[in-house]
């Protein structure tokens, strides 16, 4: 992909940016606006070509934001607008990655036709309330009833759970981390029910908590079927967090990029300040490009993921408090855009894994001899 495109495309996505900024206040006092997207949706969901009859277009060409370089560059502009609208936005967004991996053609067919064709919200359901995303403590279990299954347990800060039409639930079938399935569910099912959560930051991603009361399961529903256990839930899992990552890291990358428009409109006379983030920017923003291209190239690997979504993270809670001291006592209410932002910006160390967690992935990447220069964590 080359750079005069993905410039292009940087430019394109940066007009569709204006639509969102003058609301974004507006969606965070009240998360429910972001069910009535501003943006044209399908032509930034990452729908298919076959599903998709608007998608982007740019110097002549479709882009379709399947792949993670492009979604990077589009979303980290849409999000130096408002991250919560991207986070909001209708579509496929990470069960889709699954689905990609596991899905067979009916259970593809059946999940893009709900999503393309009504517009819907989806869910990935992997966070549990005391096990977060470790498999080892995953409580939520599929049991054989009859023909099909039961589907039982909760998962919560689901984004989008309480708005979402389909989605994916990942539960135990037996011990050990192999045990571990991938359950393509739609929210119309007797037993279930999801109820959003009060939070402070990123507002309008209306984090959820599910609750799968004896869900029947047909087993049809199963995604992977067939495909030995070692390429089931947890596989899909994890190539899932690693292309998006990047993703995560270019939303916090664009709310870092917002604090430093702000203090640079209201304060330029810091030169040295913000020249000093401005190179930050510049090293992150090369940073989450390198893990998108290895994401697209093999999202089994996600050692350049963990390290951009280390960097991207701290670098927005960096130049979002760094922001507050510059502009003074009182700068979050001087500045309304800057208290969201603030609020926002520690949303995205929950997300995808925390902090701890990318460590641990460099670390067993600087060991496999993944990641020469240690100095990218």
């Amino acid at each position: 992909m080359s750079i005069d495109f993905l410039t292009g495309l940087r430019a394109e996505a940066r007009a569709y940016a204006d639509l969102l900024r003058p609301a974004a206040l507006d969606r965070d006092r009240e998360p429910g606006r972001a069910r009535d997207p501003v943006l044209p949706w399908r032509r930034f969901a990452g729908l298919p070509a076959e599903y998709n009859p608007d998608p982007l277009r740019v110097q002549g060409r479709t882009a379709l934001l399947q792949s993670c370089v492009e979604q990077v560059v589009v979303y980290e502009e849409l999000a130096r607008a408002d991250a919560t609208a991207v986070l909001a936005l209708p579509g496929p967004s990470m069960s889709g990655s699954v689905i990609g991996d596991l899905a067979d053609e009916t259970q593809r067919r059946r999940y893009w036709e709900v999503v393309a064709g009504e517009g819907a919200w989806t869910f990935f359901g992997m966070t549990e309330p005391t096990a977060g995303s470790e498999p080892a403590g995953m409580h939520t279990a599929l049991h054989p009833d009859g023909d099909g299954f039961r589907l039982a347990g909760t998962k919560r800060y689901i984004g989008n759970g309480a708005r979402a039409r389909i989605g994916v639930v990942f539960a135990r079938r037996h011990a050990g981390p192999l045990g571990v399935v991938a359950v393509l569910v739609g929210t119309d099912k007797p037993g279930f029910t999801a109820v959003p959560l009060p939070t402070t930051g990123l507002r309008g991603l209306e984090l959820s908590e599910l609750r799968l009361d004896d869900v029947p399961i047909d087993a049809g529903d199963l995604l992977g079927r067939g495909r030995s256990a070692t390429r089931q839930g947890m596989w899909a899992a994890t190539r899932t967090f690693h292309r998006y990552r990047p993703v995560v890291s270019c939303l916090a990358l664009g709310v870092a990029q917002a604090a430093y428009d702000l203090v640079a409109a209201a304060r330029p006379a810091v030169r040295s300040r913000l020249d000093d983030w401005r190179q930050r920017l510049a090293g992150t923003r090369a940073l989450v490009l390198a893990a998108a291209r290895s994401a697209d190239h093999d999202p089994s690997d996600g050692t350049l993921a963990s390290a951009a979504k280390l960097r991207a993270t701290r670098l927005a809670e960096d130049l979002t408090t760094d922001a507050v001291r510059l502009l003074g006592p009182g700068a979050c209410w001087e500045y309304p855009l800057l208290d969201k932002l603030v609020r926002d910006a520690r949303g995205f160390e929950f997300m995808e894994g925390t902090g701890n967690i990318q460590r641990l992935t460099l670390a067993r990447g600087h060991l496999q001899g993944r990641l020469s220069d240690v100095r990218a964590a």
